[in-house]
């Protein structure tokens, strides 16, 4: 043996005596010596009394287990044998989507439908007392193939909810001569939520004679918000006229209102001082679009056609009047 490594040797033998052997130097955990930066960490308890240790006390929080021998320490992590079974996996997928809501939606019952759609009776009421309403549906101006002219037509009622008297007039004035004017006085009684029955009389003032009617008829809102007119009139003589008006508003945008109209005349008897014959005698379409600055004023243009048919038709070419008849018109809706 060289004599250099005589002292090597006694040191190494001395170093095991002061420090317990090499069972102590094969406890230390490496780890905790380098963190101590050469500092011997002291020795950890034996599997025989490792229940009795708190290993909080001796790992730091953050050291790295992977040079730790966990067969040692009683901790089993055989994975074969977990009864995954018992383990609860819903959290795991992610992308897994629950085929039940959270809180179960209860199914419609026709109490649901009653109480969101309640059945309207005559008892409802929106207050008591009389009110109002006069709405001024055209007042308008043009100047067509046959001249310049105005036109008019207006309703209103003063009343309560189910009881009211109506107030109806229209009317055409051309090249200064008016050519078609009425008056109707009715009263209407609500039957159902959207419709009424009216009765009462009409006064025509033109053309021909001046000259009063009975009148019948009902007025509302038809299914898909068609607002409907259909009335009959009774007058001397045994002269019976209908009249059936038809209109509806498209709203384009919350101010700009799209509204076509269809108005048709049908007469029982030929009435030559009034120049119409028996039968569908006129009928006119209008389409206004009208720009409501307020829901009270809204002024409008529009195109309209009037026509005469049958042997109206023939009356008016006989006296070398217009058959049909296409205009612009401007105009202005208000109501009070």
């Amino acid at each position: 043996m060289n004599r250099h490594a005589l002292p090597r040797l006694a040191l190494a033998v001395a170093l095991v005596a002061c420090f317990g052997g090499p069972a102590a130097l094969a406890q230390d955990d490496p780890h905790d010596l380098h963190q101590g930066h050469g500092q011997h960490a002291p020795a950890l308890p034996t599997a025989t009394d490792e229940a009795d240790v708190d290993h909080s006390q001796h790992r730091p929080a953050a050291a790295d287990d992977s040079g730790t021998d966990h067969a040692a320490m009683g901790h089993s992590m055989d994975h074969a044998g977990m009864d995954h079974s018992t383990m609860d996996h819903s959290g795991m997928d992610a992308t897994a989507a629950p085929t039940q809501p959270r809180v179960p939606i209860p199914p419609l019952t026709d109490a649901d439908r009653a109480a969101a759609f309640p059945e309207l009776h005559h008892t409802m009421h929106h207050g008591d007392g009389v009110h109002g309403f006069l709405l001024v549906d055209r007042l308008e101006a043009w100047d067509g193939d046959h001249g310049t002219g105005q036109g008019w037509e207006l309703q209103g009622w003063l009343g309560g909810d189910i009881n009211r008297a109506w107030l109806r007039s229209e009317g055409e004035r051309e090249g200064g001569e008016t050519h078609a004017a009425d008056i109707e006085l009715l009263y209407g009684r609500a039957v159902s939520a959207w419709w009424d029955v009216v009765a009462g009389v009409r006064h025509d003032f033109a053309p021909g004679d001046s000259r009063s009617w009975a009148a019948v008829g009902v007025q509302g809102l038809a299914p898909y918000m068609f607002e409907t007119q259909a009335t009959a009139y009774f007058g001397e003589s045994g002269r019976v006229e209908a009249v059936i008006e038809v209109e509806y508003e498209l709203l384009l945008t919350n101010r700009l209102i799209l509204q076509p109209a269809v108005e048709a005349t049908f007469t029982g008897r030929d009435d030559a001082d009034r120049g119409v014959a028996s039968g569908l005698s006129s009928s006119e379409a209008g389409l206004r679009l009208r720009y409501e600055f307020t829901r009270r004023f809204a002024p409008y243009v529009g195109l309209v056609h009037e026509r005469s048919h049958g042997g109206t038709a023939d009356l008016r070419r006989d006296a070398g009047e217009p058959v049909h008849d296409t205009r612009w018109v401007v105009g202005l809706r208000t109501w009070f």
